[in-house]
């Protein structure tokens, strides 16, 4: 019987869990075993005894669950932590399969320890925008939380209303919200937005995401600069030329200066986030706006972005969030564990670990197997892991 194991996030601030009871029970059914961390699910709403009731077992902690894991299911990266004097990869077996956001592009020395360590990880991250992998696409899930999250501490940190109200006192006029950026967090920043009342534009280089957009109730700017030659394998926006890069911020900088919320949400995968509004642009903005920078933990949207921090600038209050969605940790875990368990589901047969490197999202996912970067070539045989 493969066991799986589910530890407590070791990354300050980290509220989610990789599985939550709904999800553990699905796994159970499948004829495996489940062990949880005691106090894993506590932040999100998820104590041990609904686990147990669940039919997990709880590890009082996290070097006996390793010790025993053969699949461990996680949210954030293995790092060293002070609270386990010790890096999270050296407590695991040689072997065992990992699958979290690995976030490598922040961590370049991960991989090597994966190797050496001789584990087998997946990147969360990594997963194919396919139609087939949807069900597994936790980056879409987490930035639906953010996209919706971002809006609602952009209206917090605005000294005005959002929607139009008559009042005794007169008329006071709807904020105007300018969404950089139309993908899954936008597009939720925007819908988000909307049943706040707010007027909103939307911006983004790729054509398809027009009717989106307008579906929302948001208007669309910069049609004109819409290209399909924008859009990179996997729906995401290019990186643009320098040419491209001046028109759209002549377009960007129109509206930031007339925008109460500004939410940027643009990010190259892999690479660092595109600057979209410079601090001339933000010297323009209205006295009291509110900038909030999806892009902050890969170098920020806005030139004056600080990772983690709330500055204010030009008389404009500008937020860096880091990791929202644990900032909801109920429903990000719930939405989290259901992607974990689509994928557990095709990783598994008969109550083992059965890897089919010939399969498309594994082969895409897979970072590390069997002490070499990357999944070997497609067997003839799965490589498997007794039960």
């Amino acid at each position: 019987m493969l066991t799986i194991a589910v530890p407590r996030e070791t990354l300050p601030g980290e509220n989610r869990v990789a599985q939550v009871p709904e999800t553990v029970a699905r796994l159970v059914t499948l004829g495996l075993d489940v062990r949880v961390e005691t106090g894993a699910g506590e932040h999100a709403g998820h104590r041990d005894d609904a686990y147990v009731q669940a039919g997990a077992k709880i590890a009082p902690d996290t070097r006996s669950l390793y010790s025993v894991a053969q699949l461990v299911l996680k949210v954030g990266e293995p790092r060293l932590a002070e609270s386990l004097g010790a890096h999270e990869l050296d407590l695991m077996t040689p072997g065992t399969a990992l699958v979290c956001f690995l976030n490598l592009h922040l961590h370049p020395d991960l991989l090597e320890r994966l190797v050496a360590r001789r584990i087998t990880a997946f990147a969360m991250e990594k997963m194919p925008r396919t139609t087939r992998a949807q069900r597994m696409d936790a980056l879409s899930s987490m930035s639906t939380v953010a996209g919706y999250k971002a809006v609602l501490l952009g209206a917090n940190a605005l000294g005005r209303f959002f929607p139009l109200l008559m009042t005794a006192a007169g008329t006071v006029a709807p904020a105007r919200v300018f969404v950089l950026g139309a993908g899954v967090a936008g597009l939720q920043a925007i819908a988000t937005a909307r049943r706040l009342g707010a007027i909103v534009e939307a911006f983004d280089v790729r054509p398809a995401v027009r009717e989106e957009v307008q579906s929302l109730g948001a208007t669309f700017v910069a049609a004109e600069l819409a290209s399909e030659q924008n859009v990179a394998e996997g729906g995401y926006a290019k990186a643009l030329t320098g040419e491209q890069e001046a028109r759209e911020r002549d377009v960007i900088h129109k509206h930031v200066a007339v925008s109460d919320v500004v939410v940027t949400t643009a990010n190259v995968p892999g690479r660092k986030a595109p600057v979209l509004v410079t601090e001339a642009m933000v010297r323009d903005m209205r006295q009291g706006a509110v900038i909030v920078d999806l892009a902050a933990e890969t170098g920020g949207n806005c030139e004056l972005t600080k990772p983690g921090q709330e500055i204010v600038a030009h008389g404009v209050t500008i937020l860096g969030p880091v990791n929202l969605p644990a900032q909801l940790a109920v429903h990000a875990s719930q939405m989290y564990a259901r992607n974990l368990l689509a994928l557990v589901q095709l990783m598994v047969k008969d109550g083992a670990l059965n890897l089919n490197f010939a399969d498309d999202i594994l082969a895409a996912t897979c970072v590390a197997h069997d002490g070499h970067k990357g999944p070997v070539p497609a067997p003839s045989r799965p490589a498997q892991v007794p039960a």
